[in-house]
């Protein structure tokens, strides 16, 4: 099956590795790469996006800059998770490719209006540019055949105790979006933790030759300061790759079609995606005060050792 779709990055490390795979996957074609504030700054993201399109020999794609900061929140950034060009200091040369100049959300309402069938988006990052796409060109929702983000948890969060990074960066575009009524898929953190490759899988990508498989093992190899030198350095993670390859492959994902809402209240809970995981009614029901959440289809789990197959395979490097 064929999927057509736009991504939407804040492309540090895992960004990278998400591109790189809907890139090289042959039932993936990528019609065009916003650019958020997220991981990085977003001059820096559209200067990674397309360094890793040169390692992969990519077709001329659309590339945009979009949102400098969230709709609401001082701008903030995960940085230091990512050394300093963003990229696992790969060090990689500048590209000669330049970016659209257009906004993102422009450049996206054009992709959308021009296509003759609904374009599934692949959002990797804050969803801020989406939430202004879905506000200033209401029409295009009905252009999008399914959202599918990294974003969110059922459980635990990283950003903080119960929300996840790319929610907790705007929380507001994030509530936008997920009450659009456009079809939602959330890759949250509770399979992202859990797909990676051990220290000695990682060595052999290293080893491999080609420019692909260098830049992979790089990233996978980067440690940020905290990290490094720890005698169990646990797993490297794929991130937002994985996401991706739910696109193609749901067969190895567990999921449930389960009520989501964002909390946007000051406090410790701000930015957490609540996932009504009950199998009962509640006393918010029974009191008339549990409200109408959106459904969301939830990544849960995957086949681990399937999905790093296929991811791996994809990009024509073994270990």
């Amino acid at each position: 099956m064929k999927h057509t779709i736009m991504m939407d990055v804040d492309t540090g490390i895992d960004d990278a590795m998400a591109l790189m795979f809907a890139i090289k996957h042959p039932d993936i074609d990528v019609r065009a790469v916003s650019c958020v504030s997220g991981n990085v700054g977003v001059e820096r993201v559209v200067e990674n996006t397309l360094k890793i399109l040169d390692v992969l020999d990519a077709p001329d794609i659309p590339v945009a800059a979009g949102a400098l900061r969230p709709l609401i929140e001082d701008p903030r950034s995960a940085a230091h998770v990512h050394g300093q060009d963003g990229l696992g200091n790969l060090g990689l040369p500048a590209s000669s490719r330049r970016p659209v100049p257009v906004h993102a959300v422009e450049m996206m309402r054009r992709v959308l209006s021009d296509s003759a069938e609904p374009i599934t988006v692949v959002a990797l990052a804050p969803l801020t540019n989406l939430a202004l796409l879905l506000r200033t060109y209401p029409e295009c929702a009905a252009k999008i055949a399914r959202i599918l983000f990294m974003g969110g948890s059922a459980s635990v969060g990283n950003a903080t105790a119960v929300a996840e990074f790319n929610i907790w960066h705007d929380p507001e575009a994030a509530h936008v979006v997920i009450n659009s009524g456009v079809p939602l898929t959330m890759y949250g953190l509770d399979v992202f933790n859990t797909v990676g490759l051990d220290a000695a899988r990682v060595q052999e990508i290293a080893a491999a030759p080609g420019r692909v498989a260098h830049a992979l093992g790089g990233l996978l190899s980067f440690r940020f300061p905290g990290e490094e030198g720890e005698e169990d350095r646990g797993l490297s993670l794929i991130g937002d790759a994985g996401a991706v390859c739910a696109l193609v492959a749901g067969d190895l994902m567990r999921s449930q079609s389960l009520p989501v809402q964002v909390q946007l209240a000051a406090g410790a809970s701000r930015g957490q995606t609540m996932v009504d995981r009950r199998t009962h009614v509640g006393e918010d029901t029974i009191h008339g005060t549990a409200g109408q959440w959106p459904v969301v289809d939830v990544v849960l789990g995957a086949d681990v050792e399937k999905v790093l197959e296929l991811f791996l395979g994809t990009l024509g490097v073994e270990a």
